[in-house]
C-alpha cells in the first residue's frame, strides 16, 4: 500500500489537530486529572498522532475501533482517513466530550463518529458498523488483555495498530527463541502475524510516563488448524510460561496430570520433552494441546 496516499488528509476534510495547550486547557475546563488508575496518558504531540495514522494504513473503506480516546487527539487525526470510528471510553466525562470536541474543530466529520462509554475489557458487541481496524493509544495496564479480547470477541477486525509499553510491544512482536518472548506473543500469534512498527519518546505525552512506547502492527491470520479449542491451547501456553525455565516434561506436568504423561503427549506431538516454551511455535502449542492425555475438553 502506498502510505503517502493516506499520510495527510485531503484539504476538503482538513481537521485541527489538537496541541499541548489545547490539550492541557480542555483537560482544565472539564476538571480532568489523568488517573493511572485508567493508564490515562493523552498524546500531545501532532506528528505522533500522525504517525499513528500513517502506521495503520487505514484506508476509506475501514471502519477504526479506537480504545481510551481520551480527550481526541488520535480521533481528530484518523476521522479524515476512515470511514467510521467507534471510540470506546471508560470516562464519562470524556466520552460525553469527545463529540463535542470533534463538532468544534472537525463539523463536517462528526457523522463518522460514534462514542461508546464502555470499558474494552467487558465489551461484547460493539455497536454500529462493524470494526476492520483497531487503532489505540492502549492504557499500559491493560494493552495485552484489550487486545486480545477484542480480537477474540470482534471477528471482523482484520488489521491493528496499539501503541503500548516499549516492553510489551517488545514482547507482542517477539518470535521464538526470543527472550522476551512468552504468553503474550504466542497468543496474539494465534490470531495475528505481528509485527513491531517503531519506537515512541515519552515526551510527547502528558503526563509523560516513566519508559518509553513502541508501535504494534497485528494482521490478522486463520489460527493453526489443529483439533484443539483455543481454551485448550491456551492452557498449554499458560502452563508452559507458568515456570519458563523448567523444561516442558515439569512445567507441563501438572496440565497433563505427571511428568510421565507431560512426556508422552509431548513426544506425541513431536516435541522434545526437554525444551523449554520459548523455542515452541504457537502451531507446536496447538499440537501439544491435542494429545493432553485424557478425554475431558476444556468448555469452547
Amino acid at each position: 500500500m502506498d502510505n503517502a496516499a493516506v499520510s495527510e488528509p485531503e484539504e476538503s476534510t482538513a481537521v485541527t489537530l489538537l496541541g499541548p495547550a489545547q490539550i492541557r486547557d480542555l483537560a482544565a475546563r472539564l476538571g480532568i486529572r489523568p488517573t493511572k488508575q485508567w493508564g490515562q496518558n493523552f498524546v500531545i504531540d501532532k506528528g505522533t498522532v500522525r504517525r499513528i495514522v500513517r502506521a495503520s494504513e487505514i484506508t476509506a473503506e475501514d471502519v477504526v475501533l479506537e480504545v481510551g480516546p481520551g480527550l481526541g487527539s488520535l480521533t481528530l487525526a484518523m476521522l479524515p482517513h476512515a470511514r467510521h470510528v467507534t471510540a470506546l471510553e471508560i470516562d464519562p466525562v470524556l466520552a460525553e466530550q469527545l463529540p463535542r470536541t470533534v463538532a468544534d474543530l472537525a463539523p463536517d466529520l462528526l457523522d463518522r463518529l460514534d462514542v461508546v462509554h464502555a470499558d474494552a475489557l467487558r465489551v461484547a458487541e460493539i455497536p454500529g458498523p462493524a470494526p476492520t481496524a483497531l487503532v489505540a493509544n492502549l492504557p499500559y495496564n491493560v494493552a495485552v488483555p484489550v487486545v486480545l479480547h477484542l480480537l477474540a470477541t470482534v471477528p471482523t477486525l482484520e488489521t491493528v495498530l496499539v501503541m503500548v509499553q516499549l516492553e510489551v510491544a517488545e514482547r507482542l512482536a517477539a518470535g521464538p527463541g526470543s527472550k522476551v518472548y512468552g504468553v503474550p506473543s504466542v497468543k496474539a500469534g494465534w490470531y495475528a502475524e505481528v509485527t513491531g512498527a517503531g519506537r515512541i519518546g515519552r515526551t510527547v505525552f502528558w503526563p509523560a510516563p516513566n519508559v518509553d512506547s513502541g508501535l504494534v502492527r497485528m494482521v490478522r491470520r486463520d489460527p493453526p488448524v489443529t483439533l484443539a479449542t483455543r481454551p485448550e491451547v491456551f492452557a498449554v501456553v499458560d502452563a508452559a510460561f507458568a515456570q519458563r525455565r523448567k523444561t516442558l516434561r515439569a512445567a507441563l506436568s501438572g496440565w497433563a496430570g505427571s511428568g510421565a504423561a507431560a512426556e508422552q503427549a509431548l513426544r506425541a506431538a513431536s516435541v522434545d520433552p526437554r525444551a523449554r516454551g520459548e523455542v515452541l511455535t504457537v502451531e507446536d502449542f496447538a499440537r501439544i494441546a491435542e494429545h493432553r492425555p485424557r478425554t475431558e475438553r476444556v468448555e469452547r
